[in-house]
């Protein structure tokens, strides 16, 4: 008997994850959770290796049975809080979906894609995600939304992006925001220029406050307060902002925009007003997606690692139906400055 003059005793190890499993089994979370559902689509060798590791490790599968539903393919819905035409516009989002497809494809499970916009959509997609017909979702780009009811949906769910209003029990999969913004700034004050301004995205979102932060957090380090203009992450809005900025101080020789299509925006509005890139005024943006690469001249960029956070995302939200009930992981994966042409 081992007696604890404290008198607290010593907490209870956590429970093996899936993750785990996999990791002992030496395969993805993917083929694990695949082994879970009774998929065809794993060999026999390594279904041995996966139910090994799970009785070694004592894991327990403890998914609610859905007894009352008829038999269905696996599926899962991405939510994406934007209307059809943005969705299909910004590269941000096709990335996304291709990889999570990709992930989900891996653990045999179908995606379903979900906007919710209006007033009208949002019934519509409560009620669809509520009807049974899916065994989870993510979302994404949800704007902070305080009226969306996540906790009565009755699914796993996971967040792209850490929520801006009362979600905290939720998980969620992030980007370093704060940190990638602060860099490239730092980047543009380290380089010589003088007054950097930047071009904010939406601010009910946590992209658009944590890449403000990061801003404000460099232009304070450099004693400027700096100039900012907001959009809402499109190329047209960084356009007009960065004619917003130049009206006020027309001085600039720097400009940190919160998305690359801000950015390539914001190239555009100089090109129309005889501004060098980056004799006159350097750019970066944020994202490393399509048009960065494809900008003149090629841009500067904060690159998100899309890709991560869709493979972390899947395996968070694999965790959860196999394991109701367990506590939400909140993942913040880093970023990296990515120097081009616009600097």
């Amino acid at each position: 008997m081992t007696v604890i003059s404290s008198g607290i005793l010593p907490a209870a190890p956590a429970p093996p994850t899936l993750a785990d499993v996999a990791h002992l089994a030496g395969v993805s979370s993917a083929t694990a959770s695949r082994v879970l559902t009774g998929s065809a689509k794993v060999s026999p060798q390594t279904r041995d290796r996966v139910e090994e590791a799970m009785a070694r490790l004592g894991y327990v599968r403890n998914r609610a049975p859905r007894a009352s539903q008829p038999q269905r393919a696996s599926s899962i819905a991405l939510v994406v809080g934007e209307e059809s035409l943005k969705v299909f516009a910004d590269p941000f989002f096709a990335r996304m979906l291709r990889s999570v497809n990709k992930s989900l494809a891996s653990a045999d499970m179908q995606l379903v894609l979900l906007t919710l916009h209006s007033p009208t959509e949002y019934r519509t997609v409560s009620r669809y995600l509520r009807s049974g017909h899916v065994d989870g979702a993510f979302f994404v780009s949800m704007h902070g939304r305080p009226d969306f009811d996540y906790a009565s949906l009755g699914l796993p769910i996971v967040l792209c992006g850490r929520p801006v209003n009362g979600a905290e029990k939720l998980s969620y999969v992030d980007a370093d925001n704060v940190g990638g913004a602060l860099i490239a700034v730092k980047h543009l004050l380290g380089h010589g220029r003088k007054a950097v301004a930047t071009i904010a995205g939406p601010p009910d979102m946590a992209a658009g406050i944590d890449r403000l932060l990061g801003y404000r957090k460099a232009m304070t380090d450099a004693r400027d307060p700096g100039m900012i203009a907001y959009g809402d992450f499109s190329s047209p809005s960084g356009e007009h902002a960065l004619f917003r900025l130049l009206d006020h101080r027309p001085g600039i020789d720097a400009v940190f925009a919160a998305s690359d299509l801000m950015a390539a925006g914001a190239l555009r509005a100089l090109r129309r007003l005889g501004r060098r890139v980056p004799d006159d005024v350097a750019i970066i943006g944020f994202g490393d997606d399509s048009s960065a690469q494809q900008s003149r001249p090629k841009l500067s960029t904060v690159r998100q690692p899309v890709d991560a956070m869709a493979a972390r995302m899947v395996e968070e939200l694999l965790e959860q139906i196999v394991c109701p009930g367990r506590q939400p992981s909140h993942i913040v994966l880093d970023t990296e400055l990515v120097l081009r042409d616009s600097t």
